[in-house]
């Protein structure tokens, strides 16, 4: 297996008012946590907003330019990838507080399946918007990095579909995909008080650092 990452952090921060992984999360912004939750040194693509290729003093990794959708951006990271890799993590560049326990989760995963994708129970109530209630114990919340053998990967996008979920376009092209947990922690900056929030719990992982 040769592991590589995608970190996709090419949006506009619409919802956020302004590209929020650039933000100051602690001593390094957002993306820098996000790309070093991989732990793929000299093999990650980071995807950005094609005025800042170049600019972010990211120079120990490939950096491409996203495209319109989501979608649009993971492929032109795996345009990037060498012919030598083999699997792929796909992660958010606003998620920048992935475990490592979640990520060796879903590379351990791969070893049986064509991708792996770390979820949370869901718990809020939810309601349809016809006011039916919905079984929330039937549904789950997905995280990244989602993880993939290259070729399925390859292979969803292929169909040049949009999705805001990979394993859906793995699936949806006759691809295997698991489920394995993920970590309340590793939570997707999308408001100011997501940040707020991730400070927290970055100064709680310091402070337990400590203490072992």
């Amino acid at each position: 297996m040769e592991l590589w990452a995608i970190v996709v952090a090419a949006g506009l921060g619409t919802r956020f008012g302004r590209l929020k992984q650039l933000d100051r999360l602690g001593p390094k912004r957002v993306l820098d946590w996000s790309i070093e939750a991989m732990n793929c040194p000299g093999r990650t693509v980071v995807v950005v907003p094609r005025e800042h290729v170049g600019s972010l003093g990211l120079d120990d990794h490939r950096v491409v330019a996203g495209g319109e959708t989501r979608s649009e951006s993971v492929r032109a990271g795996l345009d990037a990838l060498p012919e030598s890799a083999t699997h792929v993590l796909v992660h958010d560049g606003a998620r920048p507080l992935a475990p490592p326990s979640v990520v060796a989760r879903v590379v351990a995963a791969l070893s049986s399946a064509d991708g792996a994708v770390p979820v949370v129970p869901v718990t809020d109530t939810l309601r349809r918007h016809d006011g039916s209630p919905v079984d929330r114990d039937e549904l789950v919340a997905v995280q990244t990095p989602q993880g993939f053998a290259l070729s399925a990967l390859l292979a969803g996008h292929a169909m040049g579909d949009d999705a805001t979920d990979d394993a859906a376009l793995v699936t949806g092209s006759g691809g295997t995909v698991v489920h394995v947990d993920g970590d309340f922690e590793n939570l997707k900056i999308t408001v100011p008080t997501d940040l707020r929030l991730a400070e927290v719990i970055l100064t709680e992982r310091e402070q337990r650092g400590s203490h072992v």
